[in-house]
């Protein structure tokens, strides 16, 4: 049985729009449901039934010492305040998650991002960032970081700061700090994880 019997598009911005749902409850009842979504009317994911990524979040390591990882301090609005995150960022039109990445590393951070290809392909696929919220949907890309760190490619609107962690200081920034939910754990696995073969849990 559908679920709904009409959405209406409530804002119109290039980035996120809020929807409404005509819902039905178990009893049939019609209830107003919202939600956001980076994506068109057309292309909404209760319509397509995809699961196609629109943005990504970057697990990189330090390539000259993969006991670090590359962290960002980031101002967010709806806080007002900064938060620690993982790299990250939305996937253009056309491009693939892998490419999204190398620009979005390069962008935030100046650095260079080299693609880790190893290991099983359901860890990179998409899953749903907040379904009770969005239809978002993102992907992890795992790789190596080098050059030197550099804010000039950064937007105007963007306050970013990175750092480059090794464990006692992400065991830190667990315990004391502000965090994304998907940042955090992933330095779970950052954590268990071995300098000699920084990406065996992918296997």
């Amino acid at each position: 049985m559908k679920k709904y019997k009409k959405i209406t598009q409530l804002s119109k911005n290039r980035f996120l729009n809020l929807f409404k749902l005509d819902a039905l409850d178990r009893k049939g009842n019609l209830f107003e449901y919202f939600f956001v979504s980076r994506n068109k009317t057309e292309c909404l994911k209760l319509k397509t039934k995809e699961n196609r990524a629109e943005g990504l979040v970057i697990y990189a390591l330090l390539k000259e010492d993969p006991s670090k990882i590359i962290m960002i301090k980031q101002y967010r609005y709806p806080l007002d305040d900064t938060i620690y995150e993982l790299p990250a960022g939305l996937i253009e039109a056309g491009e693939s998650c892998e490419a999204a990445a190398i620009r979005e590393m390069q962008e935030e951070t100046g650095m260079t991002l080299e693609i880790c290809h190893e290991g099983r392909e359901e860890l990179r696929r998409p899953f749903f960032m907040g379904a009770g919220f969005t239809d978002e949907s993102s992907c992890t890309v795992f790789g190596l970081a080098l050059g030197s760190v550099t804010g000039r490619l950064q937007e105007e609107t963007e306050w970013i700061e990175t750092i480059i962690a090794d464990k006692q200081e992400v065991r830190r920034i667990l315990r004391e700090e502000k965090l994304s939910v998907r940042g955090a754990y992933l330095l779970l696995l950052f954590l268990q994880s071995d300098p000699e073969e920084p990406f065996a849990f992918l296997k």
